[in-house]
């Protein structure tokens, strides 16, 4: 009888030293394989982003070519205000992304036209454009934030995005506009360009270049049961989301985060999107006062941790009936 309970002792000892091995291993497997997951994650994402930034900037560039080359017709033609628009006209097909083309003038730049002269010819109701003078004691260009930085910068930029509602002959909206002054033959400044755009080509190109990266091979290698959900949002300086691709607003509220952008610093933070938890990847675009982010929600990239810890979990079932099956032999032979 004392055999026995001795066997039985020493049986039940065993298990739990096996059990207790097992669950260590188990434990320290999940738990490296977890932080890999979550290293790899994160360099995934960031390359990502990288590319989303690099295409995005390609596309700005692009864009701001494009006008360039109507601001240089203007500075070729500031003999007169029906030459200046003749020039605004004379390119407005190569963008069709620009809702209209404009040139500020200094005051009394052409006496004839007075304090303010800012002709816009830009897109009407049909497929053409039309000429409207926009410049007026309402819309006082002269002391718009664009046009003083302009002034004082001599530098091309783009402006913060703006709800434009001033002349009702201008379809109004939310517009963000590429600015450049122009300076005359004896380097004065003439006139302040611009070329405006709805935000609706940004989220356009934001959906293009997000479905060209799902669809890249190299990007999306090893998957590991992940659909590798994500997509691209664009922020100002101060953290105002102005492109999502379903149009909506995301608002950052981490005050980490919103100094990040503000210093243009690149960076991680987990939030809730639309009620869902994810992880928002964010930083700076060159050249612009914009950021990108990258949203991924959590959900996708714990698929490969719970296969992962379904697999061990079974490994460790079964290995705790192998070893209980070869105690309990040995236990019948003694």
């Amino acid at each position: 009888m004392k055999l026995i309970i001795r066997s039985e002792g020493k049986t039940c000892s065993i298990m739990i030293t096996a059990l207790a091995v097992i669950m260590i291993e188990l434990i320290v497997s999940f738990c490296a394989f977890y932080y890999a997951m979550k290293a790899e994650k994160d360099i995934r994402y960031m390359g990502v982003k990288k590319v989303i930034s690099e295409k995005l900037t390609k596309t700005v560039r692009g864009m701001e070519m494009n006008a360039m080359n109507v601001f240089d017709e203007v500075g070729k033609h500031l003999d007169s205000p029906e030459s200046v628009v003749a020039a605004l006209e004379s390119k407005t097909s190569l963008n069709p992304d620009v809702r209209g083309y404009f040139a500020a003038f200094e005051p009394a730049f052409f006496p004839e036209k007075g304090k303010w002269y800012e002709p816009y010819v830009h897109q009407d109701d049909s497929t053409g454009f039309k000429v409207t003078q926009v410049g007026s004691a309402r819309h006082d260009y002269l002391k718009s934030d664009w046009y003083i930085r302009a002034k004082k910068s001599s530098e091309s930029f783009w402006s913060d995005p703006y709800y434009y509602q001033d002349n009702p002959k201008v379809a109004s909206g939310l517009y963000c506009t590429f600015v450049k002054p122009v300076f005359d033959a004896e380097g004065r400044l003439a006139c302040v360009c611009g070329a405006d755009m709805t935000l609706a080509w940004l989220v356009t190109e934001l959906k293009r270049i997000d479905k060209d990266c799902k669809n890249d091979d190299l990007l999306n290698a090893h998957r590991m049961f992940r659909n590798l959900d994500y997509y691209s949002m664009i922020f100002t300086n101060d953290g105002t989301c102005i492109a999502h691709p379903e149009g909506k607003r995301i608002p950052i509220k981490d005050e980490g985060a919103l100094r990040d952008i503000a210093q243009k610093k690149s960076g991680v933070i987990d939030m809730t999107v639309n009620g869902i938890p994810s992880r928002l990847y964010y930083s700076p675009m060159e050249s612009i006062d914009w950021t990108v982010g990258i949203v991924v929600p959590n959900a996708d990239s714990r698929k490969p941790l719970i296969l992962v810890g379904l697999v061990l979990l079974t490994v460790a079932v079964i290995g705790t009936i192998v070893i209980w099956i070869i105690i309990r032999r040995k236990d019948e032979t003694a």
